[in-house]
């Protein structure tokens, strides 16, 4: 009797102990090894913008060299002085900064209604827009098609080039039309029988109760109009609406005749500080990609909490 009760009390404490650190002793390797791994994962990935950061803050010609890895060597922050007097790059920020909310918010409304009016049935030629819609996923006319059409539009050298074409998205409007479809019919039916119209249906009732698959679709927007530069190499040939990315671009290509701008704007201080603080090409590549990278950087976690959920109930219908 003594014998079982005490195989007993061992089999408790055992299992308690498994209980208390989350399985057996293979579960607990496993888990550790799991987070090892995404560790090393997430370090992989956050290590060039983390290069890019100590760069641009350490001396210009340490980091000329390349010697500059793990942390700042002659730490200053007269780069981003100098690099702000560039020519274009305030107006540019400007560009970059209206185009992205702008464009967001559009898409973003564009694509919450549209996923509405698709779930209508009584919404005419309802199937045929859908799939008109989801062909052009499939099917692009082409670079030179493309750029006829918005030269007819007038639509070159004009700021809106940067936001219509990017308004209705096809992968957008199937992740709101999902989402719609698993909300409760009850909603729109309450609604209706106190005398709202589709319109008042859409903005009072869906539009709050979206908040998930829309901030899903404002991060997609929202980085595809923050990097987009290519628009402005093809529509594009007036100075004063050059955006950020393509400023970036172009200061990659020319970092030498820069570079050598930047000191000269600089002046005497350039001169007082030395070669710690003298522009280099490697040095305005580096502030440059940092200050186009940053906002993304910030602006990103304050939507990751919606994130997954909205990708979750807006690809998966039910």
């Amino acid at each position: 009797m003594t014998t079982t009760m005490t195989k007993t009390l061992t089999t408790t404490k055992k299992g308690d102990t498994s209980a208390r650190y989350g399985g057996t002793v293979g579960d607990v390797v496993f888990r550790l090894a799991n987070y090892a791994l995404f560790f090393l994962f997430a370090l992989i990935c956050a290590y060039p913008f983390y290069y890019l950061i100590i760069n641009s803050v350490s001396a210009n010609d340490i980091s000329a060299l390349g010697d500059v890895r793990l942390w700042p060597v002659g730490f200053h922050l007269s780069n981003y002085a100098q690099v702000f007097q560039l020519p274009g790059l305030p107006m540019a920020t400007v560009v970059s900064i209206g185009r992205t909310v702008i464009g967001t918010a559009l898409t973003v409304l564009a694509s919450a209604f549209l996923g509405f009016m698709f779930t209508q049935t009584r919404m005419w030629g309802r199937k045929f827009w859908y799939r008109f819609l989801i062909i052009t996923m499939y099917f692009s006319a082409g670079l030179i098609p493309v750029f006829i059409i918005m030269k007819t539009l007038g639509l070159t050298n004009n700021f809106w080039v940067y936001v219509l074409p990017f308004v209705v998205q096809p992968f957008n409007v199937i992740l709101a039309k999902t989402y719609v479809e698993s909300m409760p019919k009850e909603l729109q039916e309450a609604a209706e029988v106190d005398g709202a119209n589709i319109l008042q249906v859409f903005f009072k009732v869906y539009l709050p109760n979206m908040t998930p698959i829309l901030a899903t679709i404002a991060i997609f927007s929202a980085v595809t109009q923050w990097n987009s530069f290519q628009d402005t190499l093809i529509y594009i040939t007036d100075q004063s609406l050059y955006t950020l990315q393509y400023l970036l671009y172009m200061f990659i290509n020319q970092a030498s005749s820069l570079a050598q701008a930047a000191q000269n704007a600089g002046g005497n201080i350039g001169q007082i500080a030395g070669l710690a603080t003298e522009q280099t090409p490697t040095s305005i590549r580096m502030t440059v990609s940092v200050l186009v990278v940053l906002p993304i950087i910030f602006i990103y976690p304050l939507f990751q909490r919606f994130f997954v959920k909205g990708i979750m109930l807006g690809a998966v219908k039910g």
